[in-house]
């Protein structure tokens, strides 16, 4: 079995970042599938680092809706969850936790009483003011071996793979 056939949980980390893949002389198709394994070993390899960082509880998917409130106010949930890409019952799950840390609290919406309005508690804006940038920071250490060139090859990649995915949102 190769590593392209070993599902990605159980690929030790250390194995799961290969010296570098080689595309030279595939045929198209099976560039595009090393590659999707590639994007697949990649991703949850980073979503383990980025967790492996979680302080205090607080995700990078939690730090996000921190820094959404922090910075645009209060906000109805459904709103935020599109704005960080969060399904509904994910938003749902974030608010939770932070609201168990007395980071957020819930306020009726003042006139769409369907809506609920998520906002930084106090403990919540302090958390915002004195941690938020700092532990952000420390998790974008992670491209500063890149050169600004690569960063930008990086992150024009990612936009259209992005874009690639709305595209084919139809079922399988």
């Amino acid at each position: 079995m190769s590593l392209d056939q070993v599902p990605v949980e159980s690929v030790p980390l250390d194995q799961a970042c290969p010296p570098g893949v080689s595309l030279a002389g595939l045929p198209e198709a099976e560039r595009r599938r090393t590659l999707v394994g590639e994007t697949a070993r990649f991703t949850s390899a980073f979503l383990r680092w980025m967790e492996g960082r979680a302080c205090g509880g607080l995700t990078y998917a939690r730090l996000r809706l921190l820094q959404a409130l922090h910075c645009g106010g209060p906000a109805i949930m459904r709103d935020l969850g599109v704005q960080l890409g969060v399904s509904p019952r994910n938003m749902t799950a974030m608010v939770d936790a932070l609201e168990d840390a007395q980071l957020v609290v819930r306020r009726p919406h003042p006139t769409d009483r369907r809506a609920t309005l998520v906002e930084l508690s106090p403990s919540g804006a302090r958390e915002a003011e004195q941690a938020l940038e700092p532990r952000l920071d420390a998790m974008a250490e992670l491209f500063e071996g890149f050169s600004a060139a690569e960063q930008q090859a990086f992150a024009d990649a990612l936009a259209r793979l992005g874009r690639a995915i709305q595209d084919r949102q139809d079922p399988c």
